[in-house]
C-alpha cells in the first residue's frame, strides 16, 4: 500500500452483493471501507464523517448517483471530495457524470485492476 495511514473509502451501491465485492477487495489492499445501500444514506454519512473517495454507483433508486455527485459539488465543504462513478450504462452516462463533477468513471463489469489504477490515482 502506497498510504501511511488507511485512506476510508465509501462504496455507495444498491446491489448488496457488488458492496460485499469491492469492499472485499478494498480492504484486502487495505483500504478503510464504509458502505451505504443508497445515495440519500450516502449523504448523510459523507456530511456526518467525509472519506477520502467515494465510489459511487449511478444506477440507484431513493437518490442516483448524479444526484448524489451533484449535491456534493454543490456543498462548499465537500466540493473536492473525489468521486469515481460506476455505471452499468455506456460511456455517455460516464460522461455525464464527468460533466456535473466526477473525477472519474467505470464501466461494468469492474476489471479490478483498472479500478484499483484510478482509485490510487485520484487519491495520489
Amino acid at each position: 500500500m502506497v498510504f501511511s495511514t488507511k485512506q476510508r473509502i465509501l462504496v455507495v451501491d444498491d446491489v448488496p452483493n457488488n458492496i460485499y465485492l469491492l469492499q472485499t477487495i478494498l480492504e484486502a489492499e487495505e483500504f478503510e471501507v464504509d458502505t451505504a445501500l443508497n445515495g440519500l444514506l450516502a449523504l448523510t454519512k459523507i456530511q456526518a464523517s467525509p472519506p477520502d473517495l467515494v465510489l459511487l454507483d449511478v444506477m440507484m433508486p431513493v437518490m442516483n448517483g448524479f444526484e448524489v455527485t451533484k449535491s456534493i459539488r454543490q456543498n462548499d465543504k465537500l466540493r473536492f471530495l473525489p468521486i469515481l462513478l460506476i455505471t452499468a450504462g455506456n460511456d455517455s452516462d460516464g460522461i455525464e457524470g464527468l460533466k456535473i463533477g466526477a473525477n472519474d468513471f467505470m464501466r461494468k463489469p469492474i476489471k479490478f485492476d483498472i479500478l484499483m489504477a484510478k482509485i490510487l490515482n485520484i487519491l495520489r
